[in-house]
């Protein structure tokens, strides 16, 4: 479809229902979920083992076929663990996947199909071993990691940088970089003296909800629910 043909009562109802999934089904399984949050199709999250923290203003976006996983697999009490901080972006596909613990920060984004784990999950010479080595994770603040990137057990990524598309992170990036290839090197710096707005200072905006609301508004405005179903059951050209 080219547009969104869902009446606006109905769009309403949809948000209201996505809000009652998350706070049925997926918070009681979250050590921590913080609020002012927003889950596109929750029902494809999926999460595993604690503990798992995911801070303030979270954009987590899924699909079908594209499921959002946070994972906790130890083979000790006191290790294993994902914390994500304030307003992060998940993307369709992420998988995060811990033995040891991973630490995000602040206004990160993760892209489609990144995929994060700080175990190599068998051992070279043992591969009945479930967990093999493992080092922990320690991803900055305002951290953007790129389509089907991979984060690699023991990475340190500093603040601010930028990892590549299908790049693969074996070994600490420094902040303010961009870091590129297999294994991922730096192949450019980020000026500092020029301004960076970040996610929270997007949040931040006044009236930001108001203007989502009215442009939801506009968007749909017209839309009927007999044109809605027509275009799911018999769609026409310039849908």
């Amino acid at each position: 479809m080219r547009r969104d043909h869902k009446p606006y009562y109905l769009k309403k109802l949809d948000l209201k229902f996505r809000g009652w999934y998350v706070r049925h089904f997926l918070e009681p399984h979250f050590t921590y979920l913080g609020r002012g949050y927003v889950f596109m199709k929750p029902w494809h999250v999926e999460l595993f083992g604690e503990p798992i923290v995911l801070g303030d203003y979270a954009t987590v976006i899924t699909t079908p076929d594209h499921k959002v996983r946070l994972t906790i697999w130890s083979d000790s009490k006191e290790s294993g663990g994902i914390q994500i901080g304030n307003y992060c972006l998940l993307c369709p596909g992420v998988r995060i996947q811990s033995a040891s613990g991973i630490t995000i920060g602040d206004n990160c984004m993760m892209a489609s199909s990144a995929y994060i784990t700080d175990s190599d999950w068998h051992a070279v010479y043992d591969r009945a071993d479930p967990v093999g080595k493992s080092a922990p994770i320690r991803i900055g603040n305002n951290v953007w990691i790129g389509d089907g990137a991979i984060v690699c057990k023991g990475v340190t990524i500093g603040d601010n940088s930028v990892i590549g598309a299908r790049a693969v992170v074996v070994r600490d990036i420094p902040p303010n970089s961009i870091a590129a290839g297999n294994p991922a090197e730096v192949v450019n710096d980020i000026d500092t003296e020029k301004p960076m707005r970040t996610r929270a200072d997007w949040f931040s905006e006044p009236r930001l909800s108001y203007r989502f609301k009215k442009l939801d508004r506009v968007m749909l405005e017209g839309n009927t629910l007999l044109g809605w179903l027509r275009s799911l059951l018999f769609p026409v050209k310039g849908d």
